[in-house]
């Protein structure tokens, strides 16, 4: 079974794609960007403000479809600068308990939509 996830409570789409898909049990969040989703404002200046924001989007997804952050079991987080990774790192941590975080990885890119600094997806299961 697949079931489309959209909340106003975060970021519409920019492209032909939806905030999430759950397959069966599992959750599969397109990426977030510091966007915010009452404003439509781009967050930027402050890389930890950034990976909150993002963080905040993937929040709202995940209670859209009646999960949350302990349900995670994977993330990609994409950056353009690998030098910010301490700071994106501290911020992304207080989502997660440290016993229980996913998989991660993280990878630095050329660029991201809209220029952001920062763009973060996950997969939840419940």
């Amino acid at each position: 079974m697949k079931k489309i996830i959209n909340t106003p409570k975060a970021p519409a789409p920019i492209g032909p794609y939806n905030q999430a898909v759950l397959a069966d049990n599992t959750l599969y969040i397109s990426g977030q960007i510091p966007m915010d989703p009452v404003t439509g404002e781009l967050i930027s200046g402050d890389i930890q403000k950034e990976t909150r924001q993002c963080m905040e989007n993937l929040r709202a997804i995940l209670e859209e479809a009646g999960m949350g952050f302990e349900q995670v079991v994977k993330t990609s987080i994409f950056v353009k600068d690998m030098g910010q990774f301490a700071q994106i790192n501290e911020a992304y941590g207080q989502y997660f308990d440290t016993e229980s975080a996913p998989a991660r990885e993280t990878v630095e890119v050329a660029n991201l939509p809209k220029y952001v600094n920062v763009e973060i997806s996950m997969i939840a299961f419940r």
